[in-house]
């Protein structure tokens, strides 16, 4: 889209400068020839063009820098909800650890016990 816009702008330099070159200022009690006004008509319709060039341009550029804005913004808020779900992973993984530590420890005050009535028994 660059090249179009810089092609476009190129030709519209090319033709401005070609009318304003051409067209020299003559006394007003002159009259007015075709190519004259002709060059007059090509002047006009290359300054508008270029109006309508410089317009599209700027709302281009509004548009791009809106759309990063967004892009930005988005990106910020899945960085955030990633963040808060490793930290509810971290939690729970800390939770479910917690409770295989306590299921652990009470297995081994199980076997303990059972340890011990097995050489009681073996004493008697």
């Amino acid at each position: 889209m660059k090249i179009d816009v810089v092609r476009i702008l190129g030709v519209m330099a090319i033709v401005i400068v070609v009318a304003v070159g051409g067209c020299s200022q003559k006394s007003e009690s002159e009259p007015a020839g075709v190519a004259e006004k002709t060059g007059a008509a090509v002047d006009k319709a290359a300054g508008k063009a270029a109006e309508a060039v410089n317009t599209a341009v700027e709302k281009t550029g509004a548009a791009l820098d809106t759309a990063a804005e967004k892009t930005v913004t988005a990106a910020t808020n899945v960085a955030g909800k990633i963040s808060e779900g490793a930290k509810n992973t971290a939690a729970a993984t800390k939770d479910v650890a917690g409770q295989a530590v306590e299921k652990s420890g009470k297995a081994l005050e199980k076997s303990g016990a059972a340890v011990e009535k097995t050489g009681a028994d073996m004493q008697q």
